[in-house]
């Protein structure tokens, strides 16, 4: 690949580490790409976030691509992961404390399996407080760390497809297919609630979006090694 490959247009596949944000996985290809054509700016950007905590296929466009990066954020996601059930966090997550526990003794997975009937569809989801949304012309995370009452609007998504891969109590595989828009914490949060107890995401991967797969994606040192040095 050129350095001109890039600026035409490149559609890059990266299969983002856990705790990096998506802003520096973008950062990083781009510092990369100048550094090895000896570029002073090229555009680089990516199609749809991924949370820190979540690993997995971030497409990242280069050159004229991105202006395809809406088309490709509008596509429907699959995701991986693992809900943790008898507990809830203020951010849905692993990123703040356990706030409350539950008692879970007396859930089957009958039960489980029987919960996931009413996301499919579309639905009427509430975006987590934790979340980089504005409302007021500030991030909703701006809020809940100032311990600030803020409402937020239940918005519509649509789920494809649910479904329980493995139970071993507390936590509970899971994959699920969704429309752009969909917060996977905020299905843990309602999934916990179907069940009258609680839940949090624990573990989270973004394996599809559209037609491209995690599968194809390298990881940003196979990306750095394929650069002319």
């Amino acid at each position: 690949m050129t350095g001109e490959d890039y600026k035409e247009g490149q559609v890059i596949l990266i299969d983002k580490p856990l705790e990096w944000t998506s802003f520096q996985a973008v950062n990083k290809v781009r510092w990369l790409i100048k550094k090895s054509f000896g570029f002073k700016k090229i555009k680089v950007g990516h199609a749809g976030t991924l949370d820190p905590l979540a690993t997995g296929l971030l497409i990242i466009c280069s050159g004229k691509f991105t202006k395809k990066i809406d088309t490709f954020q509008a596509q429907e996601k699959e995701y991986t992961g693992t809900f943790t059930l008898g507990a809830t966090t203020p951010s849905y997550d692993l990123e703040t404390e356990i706030n409350k526990n539950f008692d879970i003794s007396g859930i089957t997975s009958e039960q489980i399996h029987e919960a996931t009937k009413q996301f499919i569809g579309e639905i009427k989801q509430q975006p987590p407080v934790f979340s980089a949304l504005k409302k007021d012309g500030k991030r909703l995370y701006e809020f809940a760390r100032n311990g600030e009452e803020v409402e937020i609007p239940f918005r519509k998504i649509t789920i494809s497809e649910f479904e329980i891969t493995r139970i071993d109590l507390p936590n509970i595989d899971f994959r699920v297919v969704c429309s752009k828009g969909t917060y996977i914490r905020s299905l843990a949060n309602d999934f916990g609630k179907a069940l009258n107890n609680g839940a949090h995401l624990s573990a989270l991967r973004r394996t599809k979006i559209g037609d491209f797969s995690v599968a194809n994606a390298i990881s940003i040192s196979d990306f750095e090694t394929s650069l002319p040095s």
